[in-house]
C-alpha cells in the first residue's frame, strides 16, 4: 500500500470516529444549561462541531482499495488520540482564554485520564468546564478498555472469545465501537454505583457525579484546587478506594460475572497480582511513612493504603503531599505507578498483564539454557500450552514494550533536565515523566501552569505515548516520515 493511500484510509478512519464520538460530547451543554452558564455554551459548543465537521470531511476521502493492515489501525488510533486532545481543549481556550499549549496540556490529561492540570484555580472555574474535565476521562476510559481488548484479541497468546476479534473489514478503529454496547452497560453500571456510593459520605449530588466520573476512569481530576483533601473525610476517601480499584480491574471479568460465566474476579492472575502488590505498596509505604516522614501509625496506614491504591490503579487522587516523602519512599511509589492496572481497564501503567508475561517468559528461557536441547520446555499462560514459535514471539514484543518503556522515560526525564535548570530533583522530576507515562498524575510539584513551554510539551507527548502503550505512536511517525514498506 502506497503512502498516500495507507494515508488516505487512516484519515477515513478518524473521520468515522469522530462522526461517532461528536454527539457523546454535547452532553456538558446540558450542564451549561442547568447552571445558566450561557458564556459557555459557544466554548462547549465548538467540540462536537468541531468533530462533526472533521467527521464528515474525512470520511469523504476515498479509502485505499487495497488489503489494510493492523498498522492502520494503530495508526487511526494514535492519530485520533492526539487530535482528540487538540479538539477537547477549545474550550479551555474560548472559556478560560488559556494559551494554546495550557490548552492543548488539559485536553491530553483529560483525554489520557492524567490528573494533571494547568488550571491555576479550580474553585472559580466554570461549572461547565469542571464537567467538561471529569466527563472527558470518563469517554477515554471506554475508550482505552475497548482498545486494549481489541488489541488483546488480535494476538496469538490472549486471544479473547468474549468479544469478537479485531476486523478491518469496518472502516473504523478496530473493536471499539463494534465492542461497545456491552462495555457501556457495564461502564455506566459501575458509575451508578459509584455515585450513589459517593453520595452517601454527604457530598452533592454535583461532587458525587465528578468524583464517580473520574474515579472509575482512573482519571483523577477534581472539582476542587485541593484535590481530595479538600473535602477532609475519611469515609470519603475509604469509598473512593474501591471505586478505583474496580476501574483497574479487567473489565472482561465484569462481562463474565454479568453473563453468568464467573461469580469470583479472583480466579484471574491480574487480579491475583494487583492485590499481592496492593498489599506490598500499603506495608512498604506506611513503613516509610513511620520512620521517615515520622507519622503516627494510623496518619501513616490511611495515607499509605489510599496512596498505594492510587498509584496502583494510576488514579492520581492524593492524600498526602509527596514533595515532603523521602526519596526512596517516592521511588517505591514510582514502581507502583509505572507497573499501573489489569490490561483491559482505565488504568495506564506497563500492566499487570506484561509484568506476569515477563516474569513468566524470564522463567522459560532460563530454564531452557538449564536443559538438553532435545527437551521440549512448554509454555503455559492461562492453564493452556502456547506454541513455540507463538510464545517467542509475543513475549518478544512484551519485552520489547517494556524496554521502549523505559528509554521513553529516560530519554524524556534527560530532555526535561537538559532544557530547565529546576530546584526540583532529579527523583522528582523522573516520578513525573513516569507519572505522566502511566497516565496517573500524582504530582510532586514539577507540573503547573509555570513550567517552561518544552517541558509542557515533553509531558504532552509523554501522556500520549503512555496512554497507548507506545507502539501505536510509533507506528503513527514510520506511516508518516518513512510509509509502508
Amino acid at each position: 500500500m502506497h503512502r498516500i493511500g495507507y494515508l488516505a484510509t487512516i484519515t477515513a478512519d478518524i473521520g468515522e470516529i469522530f462522526s461517532f464520538v461528536a454527539p457523546i460530547t454535547c452532553i456538558p451543554l446540558l450542564v451549561a444549561v442547568i447552571f445558566s452558564e450561557w458564556n459557555m455554551l459557544v466554548p462547549m459548543a465548538s467540540v462536537p462541531i468541531v468533530f462533526f465537521c472533521f467527521g464528515f470531511l474525512f470520511k469523504q476521502i476515498p479509502r485505499s482499495t487495497r488489503e489494510v493492515r493492523l498498522s492502520t489501525a494503530l495508526c487511526s488510533v494514535a492519530l485520533f488520540w492526539f487530535l482528540s486532545a487538540m479538539i477537547c481543549g477549545i474550550p479551555f481556550v474560548l472559556g478560560l482564554h488559556m494559551g494554546f499549549t495550557d490548552a492543548v496540556f488539559e485536553g491530553m490529561a483529560g483525554w489520557t485520564g492524567t490528573a494533571f492540570t494547568m488550571m491555576r484555580s479550580l474553585d472559580s472555574a466554570p461549572h461547565t468546564l469542571l464537567f467538561w474535565r471529569s466527563y472527558m476521562q470518563w469517554i477515554s476510559g471506554i475508550g482505552i478498555i475497548a482498545f486494549s481488548i481489541a488489541m488483546a484479541s488480535s494476538t496469538g497468546l490472549f486471544r479473547s472469545r468474549i468479544f469478537r476479534s479485531e476486523s478491518r473489514n469496518e472502516p473504523l478503529m478496530p473493536g471499539v465501537i463494534s465492542t461497545g454496547r456491552e462495555l457501556w452497560q457495564i461502564y455506566g453500571l459501575l458509575t451508578f454505583f459509584a455515585i450513589g456510593l459517593i453520595l452517601f459520605t454527604g457530598l452533592s449530588l454535583w461532587e458525587s457525579v465528578n468524583l464517580a466520573l473520574s474515579a472509575i476512569s482512573t482519571g483523577g481530576f477534581t472539582i476542587h484546587s485541593g484535590g481530595i483533601l479538600y473535602y477532609d473525610n475519611i469515609l470519603l476517601e475509604l469509598i473512593l478506594l474501591p471505586i478505583m480499584i474496580a476501574g483497574a480491574l479487567p473489565f472482561k471479568l465484569y462481562y463474565l460475572i454479568k453473563a453468568n460465566r464467573r461469580w469470583s474476579l479472583f480466579g484471574d492472575e491480574q487480579v491475583k497480582l494487583f492485590f499481592a502488590l496492593l498489599l506490598v505498596g500499603t506495608a512498604v509505604l506506611s513503613y516509610d511513612l513511620v520512620f521517615f516522614s515520622n507519622l503516627d501509625y494510623l496518619s501513616a496506614l490511611r495515607q499509605g493504603v489510599f496512596m498505594s491504591v492510587s498509584a496502583l490503579t494510576t488514579t492520581g487522587f492524593v492524600v498526602a503531599n509527596p514533595h515532603t516523602w523521602a526519596s526512596v519512599t517516592l521511588l517505591f511509589l514510582m514502581m507502583l505507578v509505572f507497573i499501573g492496572g489489569a490490561s483491559g481497564s482505565t488504568a495506564g501503567g506497563i500492566k499487570l498483564k506484561r509484568i506476569a508475561l515477563a516474569y513468566r517468559a524470564l522463567v522459560w528461557w532460563f530454564h531452557r539454557l538449564f536443559v538438553s536441547g532435545k527437551i521440549l520446555v512448554p509454555f503455559r499462560s492461562e492453564g493452556k500450552v502456547i506454541p513455540r514459535a507463538t510464545a517467542e514471539l509475543e513475549t518478544a514484543k512484551n519485552m520489547l514494550v517494556i524496554c521502549l518503556s523505559f528509554i521513553i522515560i529516560f530519554v524524556a526525564t534527560l530532555a526535561v533536565m537538559q532544557f530547565h535548570l529546576t530546584t526540583f530533583t532529579i527523583t522528582e522530576v523522573f516520578f513525573t515523566i513516569v507519572s505522566a507515562f502511566s497516565t496517573c498524575g500524582i504530582n510532586t510539584g514539577y507540573v503547573s501552569p509555570d513550567m517552561p513551554f518544552i517541558s509542557k510539551w515533553i509531558v504532552i507527548l509523554v501522556m500520549w505515548i503512555g496512554r497507548l502503550e507506545v507502539i501505536p505512536v510509533i507506528m503513527l511517525f514510520v506511516a508518516l516520515f518513512r510509509g509502508p514498506d
